[in-house]
């Protein structure tokens, strides 16, 4: 093979978009991409294996998968049905609007950024549809589906449990969010209907893994944007100056596995809230405010005064008004990093639809 042709292979390969960081959710196009085929045209489609393999192979990975089709809505989804990979595609986009419209909704109605979706289309006009609206997403031609399981884009550092499950955490998520839709009653009568139970304890061995993803993962109630590996938080675990909470939550829709992570450094006069972060998975469930609560507790007991760093990023600004509504103000700032000072006194108790334990 001459210099010049593995130039150009490597260059096909190459995705288009602003950068190449962990992917959340790969976008899929049907027609010549899952399978081979125009289905208009003919109606009976073959599945790319290489396609249904990569879409079970992310689903184990905690990857997520939809559909940014220009197609007949009810033949599609007929179609992936019989395929059986109906299950494997959340919130699926079918219908005859720009595909960048359809890989914006598929990005708002899992409540990530764009800059977690990659998009996987045959076509170069398609691709370049979307980037072009959408420069953050990571575009992907269909010829390279066979190797895209081995980019480290598309490589979590671990899988957890929890990974392994996160379609499932999402589909119970809808169904949450369709009976809330149908509930007459107020915000706050309709979370007392979910039986919700939270647990805030310390971190153990076995956390550390889906406390790192948490770190990696979580971009818009997340208090500093620091990321931390595996080995630094597992040498917090036996520092005496540190405490690292985890807090999950479950309902009666099922369980949204760990979803909070408070890292404390611990004095005798102040505590120090390096990191706070929550889910976005539970961003409506009004729970944003419990872990935070629960660490205010945990100093004042220890009579402590709670300071609280705050990095300010382009999607945090969501944890900055919780930590106004908790009562913080501003202490000091230095290197771009905001300090906030918790107030006295105890922290209110949880809200009376949510048990905490």
């Amino acid at each position: 093979m001459s210099t010049q042709t593995v130039n150009v292979a490597v260059a096909k390969a190459q995705p288009t978009g602003l950068k190449k960081g962990k992917v959340k959710c790969v976008v899929w196009d049907l027609d010549n991409t899952v399978w081979d085929g125009i289905l208009l045209e003919g109606g009976n489609v073959r599945i790319r294996p290489e396609a249904a393999d990569l879409i079970r192979t992310l689903d184990q990975r905690g990857i997520l998968n939809s559909v940014a089709s220009r197609n007949d809505h009810d033949a599609a989804m007929a179609a992936i049905e019989r395929a059986g990979l109906a299950d494997y595609f959340l919130c699926p986009q079918v219908s005859w609007n720009p595909k960048s419209d359809s890989v914006a909704a598929v990005a708002s109605t899992l409540n990530i950024g764009l800059d977690t979706i990659a998009f996987i289309d045959d076509q170069e006009f398609e691709r370049d549809e979307v980037g072009f609206s959408h420069p953050q997403v990571l575009c992907y031609d269909a010829a390279d589906v066979a190797s895209l399981a081995d980019r480290p884009e598309f490589t979590p550092k671990f899988v957890t449990g929890e990974s392994a499950s996160r379609r499932e955490m999402y589909a119970s998520g809808f169904e949450r969010d369709r009976a809330e839709q149908d509930f007459a009653g107020t915000n706050e009568e309709f979370l007392a209907t979910l039986g919700m139970v939270m647990t805030i304890a310390p971190a153990t061995v076995a956390d550390l893994r889906r406390a790192e993803e948490l770190t990696v993962r979580t971009n818009q109630l997340n208090s500093t944007g620091v990321t931390y590996s595996y080995a630094e938080l597992e040498a917090m675990l036996d520092s005496p100056g540190h405490l690292l909470l985890v807090a999950g939550l479950d309902d009666r829709y099922g369980s949204y596995g760990k979803i909070g992570l408070a890292l404390v450094e611990t004095a005798d006069t102040y505590w120090t809230l390096k990191l706070l972060l929550m889910s976005c998975r539970v961003m409506s469930r009004g729970v944003g405010t419990v872990l935070l609560h629960h660490v205010m507790r945990q100093a004042n007991a220890a009579g402590a005064r709670l300071l609280a760093e705050f990095v300010p990023t382009d999607r945090n600004r969501v944890m900055h008004v919780t930590y106004r509504f908790a009562g913080f103000t501003e202490h000091s700032e230095h290197d771009g990093v905001l300090l906030l000072a918790g107030p006295p006194g105890a922290a209110p108790k949880p809200p009376s639809y949510l048990r905490l334990q």
